[in-house]
């Protein structure tokens, strides 16, 4: 059986995608990036409960505090990408059940009255929608470098507050010479598929 998406997108969003390590300096708008928001908001998260945060680093200052949280390896391609994403998980998200999960507004409070418990939701969930996110960059035509070699309790303190946890950060742009590393290899089907 086939895929139903043509092969030029599949080879766009995975088989030639790859996370990028030089950009070019073209810039990022603020258009691409609700279009890529309006595009991955559709995304499945668990009572629909949309815990991402995007923080848009932009402004020479901030990306100089961001440069000095990353590690070491991180830094130069981080100090170069044209736009940097710091993707979060929001711990109060609950507070928005009510309008997003409209047809159970009682989750808020039936699921999520303690801390704990919103914070391994979050985490969780984001963490899948920062992956939606990075499909929708790709689909923009542009490259992504997600790293998570970072100081997160700097960039909470930072960039954040404590009602949000830093997940990762991302590199936006065209990717730029040299942009690859060689392709890793990946796990055979067999290896990953178990049916009972």
């Amino acid at each position: 059986m086939s895929l139903v998406l043509d092969p030029a997108a599949q080879d766009l969003l995975f088989r030639e995608a790859r996370t990028a390590n030089t950009f070019t300096d073209e810039p990022v708008t603020d258009e691409q990036v609700q279009a890529i928001y309006d595009l991955v908001k559709y995304g499945p998260t668990a009572f629909n409960q949309s815990p991402l945060r995007i923080t848009l680093v932009r402004s020479p200052e901030a990306r100089e505090r961001l440069v000095g949280l990353m590690a070491e390896g991180n830094q130069p391609k981080t100090a170069a990408a044209p736009l940097v994403a710091i993707l979060s998980a929001d711990n109060e998200f609950h507070e928005e059940l009510p309008a997003l999960f409209p047809h159970f507004p009682q989750a808020k409070d039936a699921f999520f009255s303690e801390r704990q418990a919103r914070e391994s939701a979050a985490a969780l969930n984001a963490t899948l929608q920062a992956a939606y996110f990075i499909i929708g960059v790709r689909a923009a035509g542009l490259a992504a470098g997600p790293m998570t070699g970072l100081d997160f309790e700097g960039v909470r303190k930072e960039f954040l507050d404590d009602d949000h946890t830093p997940l990762m950060v991302v590199n936006i742009g065209k990717p730029g010479p040299d942009a690859w590393f060689p392709r890793s290899p990946r796990l055979a089907y067999e290896d990953v598929v178990t049916t009972v």
